[in-house]
């Protein structure tokens, strides 16, 4: 063998999937992630010089988001990959719909059991709803526009976390440790949230675990995306809790005290021992809808 066959072989050992003429997994996760760079800072860019009077906060952030994950990850799939957008689990049929609509009937039992959890134990006081101090139509739009910034946070994140990362790393190794590190990457991409601590960011990565199993059981993403929109909008619109740290507009008005430990304090329930009994729930839950065909 010539010295440069040798090097041909190393090379290729490397760098190469051994099943199939792509790159291995890890390359091409590291990859993804310099093609999201260029279209971020472009995206960015642009978004200002064409809506340079628009400070939309979230909702501008999440557009940007959603042209950066969406198509860095269609060419990521495509080129690097070597497979169909689709196949990472967004199949469009009505299964999609029913899947989705499952996720976020599931959340609403979780974030509802968390509540009630929280208020027999006495840790939260009810102050009023959000038509007692603003007018129905600041109500109405402050509404639709978290609703749409929530719907935007599902489909970033999932498509991101149990989509492109999970899949790979579960190509390049395995399932369960794809979930464990996709999922500790999850918490890690929230540990810059406000409020956060490193209890907040273990309880985010047990979040992505439970994300994943949706995954796992449906083999699409719909039923996480589901899961992930009604968790931070009957979370925090519905309920008044934070939104992994964050506030913003909610239909509920209450004040939390009690054990920093259980309620999660400022950052919410995610960073709180009492996220645990809500995973229980909404992992049965997850079990009991996809076992029931």
């Amino acid at each position: 063998m010539t010295i440069e066959s040798k090097f041909r072989s190393f090379f290729t050992k490397i760098f190469i999937s051994p099943d199939e003429p792509r790159l291995r997994a890890g390359w091409r996760l590291l990859v993804h992630l310099l093609i999201m760079i260029p279209i971020g800072m472009v995206t960015g860019a642009a978004s200002k010089v064409l809506f340079p009077f628009w400070s939309g906060g979230a909702l501008r952030g999440q557009l940007v988001n959603l042209i950066v994950m969406t198509l860095s990850v269609f060419i990521a799939r495509r080129w690097l990959d070597k497979r169909s957008f689709t196949s990472l689990g967004l199949k469009v049929d009505k299964k999609m719909w029913v899947d989705l609509l499952a996720g976020i009937g599931i959340t609403f039992l979780m974030m509802g059991f968390i509540y009630l959890i929280m208020s027999v134990l006495g840790w939260i006081t009810f102050e009023g709803f959000a038509w007692e101090f603003e007018s129905a139509s600041s109500v109405t739009l402050n509404l639709l526009g978290m609703l749409a910034v929530f719907i935007l946070v599902g489909w970033n994140e999932e498509l991101l976390s149990r989509g492109y990362q999970l899949q790979n790393l579960a190509d390049g190794i395995n399932l369960p440790w794809g979930i464990i590190i996709s999922s500790a990457v999850f918490g890690i991409l929230h540990a810059g949230n406000p409020n956060a601590t490193w209890i907040s960011t273990v309880g985010i990565f047990l979040a992505g675990i439970f994300l994943a199993y949706g995954y796992v059981r449906t083999k699409q993403l719909w039923l996480p995306i589901g899961l992930h929109i009604g968790w931070n909008f009957f979370e925090g619109v519905v309920f008044g809790f934070p939104v992994s740290g964050t506030d913003g507009f909610t239909l509920t008005r209450i004040s939390v005290d009690g054990p920093e430990l259980i309620t999660g304090g400022a950052f919410g329930p995610e960073a709180g021992l009492v996220l645990l009994p809500g995973l229980v729930l909404g992992t049965a839950l997850i079990y009991w809808y996809s076992n029931r065909e």
